[in-house]
């Protein structure tokens, strides 16, 4: 099997066959490939970012005792939502390891200890070491496209490069949250950080 055909199972579109995820992924994971599309049919910077969200969640162990008795796993936004409802249907009627995808919208940082991923804002940085914080307590996976979030602590930067969005990953925050991160996940990412790193 080619790695094309190989990624193009391992990240399956969720819900219905809808063009716009399916050209989001695409652009996300085959940077080598062809594509010839309608101008219109780029999926937007919202489509991209929600389907990594959707995506990071089937590559990613947490601890037994934030998933084993829960049968959901939440996406929480942490600040100045960039998705609108684009996130919503991105996940809606979809599930990873039978658990049902929700989305919550925080009001506080207080509330994160019910999330399992959690973006975070770029309208949040100026607090991003007392997040970081917390997030590495309760175990989450942090995500951001926050300037240099994954050298920062994060675990997931998204970044952008040649007008594509990737991500970074930093290994050591993943480890200092109890996250066991897939082979296959570093394999995609464009930069995986060992190095021991802080916050904000």
């Amino acid at each position: 099997m080619s790695s094309f055909s190989k990624w193009r199972c391992v990240f399956r579109v969720p819900g219905p066959k809808v063009l716009a995820r399916a050209l989001a992924l695409a652009w996300l994971f085959f940077p080598g490939a062809i594509f010839v599309l309608a101008q219109n049919s780029r999926p937007t910077e919202p489509q991209v970012k929600a389907a990594y969200l959707y995506n990071f969640g089937k590559f990613v162990t947490w601890p037994p005792d934030r998933t084993t008795a829960a049968d959901v796993l939440t996406i929480c936004i942490l600040g100045k939502d960039p998705f609108g409802e684009v996130l919503d249907s991105t996940v809606k009627g979809e599930s990873i390891n039978s658990k049902k995808i929700e989305v919550q919208r925080l009001p506080s940082m207080e509330d994160m200890a019910s999330c399992n991923i959690l973006y975070i804002s770029p309208s949040e940085e100026s607090h991003l070491t007392a997040i970081l914080a917390v997030a590495q307590r309760v175990s989450l996976l942090t995500v951001s496209d926050i300037k240099h979030f994954a050298e920062r602590g994060g675990v997931v930067g998204l970044v952008t490069q040649q007008d594509r969005i990737r991500f970074e990953v930093n290994l050591n925050a993943a480890e200092r949250n109890h996250l066991l991160l897939s082979s296959e996940l570093l394999k995609v990412a464009t930069r995986v950080f060992q190095q021991k790193a802080g916050g904000g």
